[in-house]
């Protein structure tokens, strides 16, 4: 199994956003869960491959060739992919991918949400999709997102396609299908 990670090329003001990234990254090499991401060596990008590593993990990079350099490709993967652009990229991560997490990011991150949320909504996939809501960040988008059901604009059964939860360990159990104890 691989989960697909969204995140940043920068690691925002917070500390708590790059620890995030290394704890997201460390647990899913701890549960034999490879990594995909955005091939970077920066940013939270870096941390959460950098963690999963380190522990470990299997970890495979997709980067557009025009941003190996940019965005200083990630030298130490198990498997760097270098696609044309943008759009094959996004295609390359959802095609190697099980599941998908976002962490706190900015337009780029949003854009790759939006877009696998998307193709869900269309039935193009049936692949889980969870934020990791790490200090409240995306706590003004969920409720976007609710106002959006409300207002007739997002049916409720797209918006709960959207799992939201705070904590990484919880977040991956609900996207791998793994039972909490009672």
């Amino acid at each position: 199994m691989r989960i697909c990670v969204f995140c940043g090329s920068s690691t925002g003001f917070s500390p708590e956003y790059a620890e995030a990234a290394a704890g997201v990254g460390k647990l899913l090499a701890q549960r034999g869960i490879g990594l995909v991401y955005g091939g970077a060596s920066v940013g939270t990008m870096g941390v959460v491959a950098d963690a999963a590593l380190a522990a470990g993990g299997e970890v495979q990079g997709v980067i557009p060739e025009v941003l190996s350099s940019v965005e200083i490709a990630h030298g130490g993967l198990t498997e760097l992919h270098v696609v044309a652009d943008m759009h094959q990229r996004k295609a390359k991560m959802a095609a190697l991918s099980d599941a998908f997490v976002a962490l706190p990011g900015g337009a780029g991150t949003l854009e790759e949400l939006f877009e696998v949320w998307t193709w869900a909504q269309l039935g193009l996939h049936s692949k889980p999709i969870g934020l990791l809501d790490v200090g409240g960040y995306y706590a003004q988008l969920v409720s976007f997102a609710d106002h959006m059901v409300t207002e007739g604009f997002l049916r409720q059964d797209t918006r709960a396609l959207l799992t939201v939860e705070a904590d990484a360990a919880k977040l991956v159990d609900k996207l791998t299908g793994i039972s909490a104890a009672p």
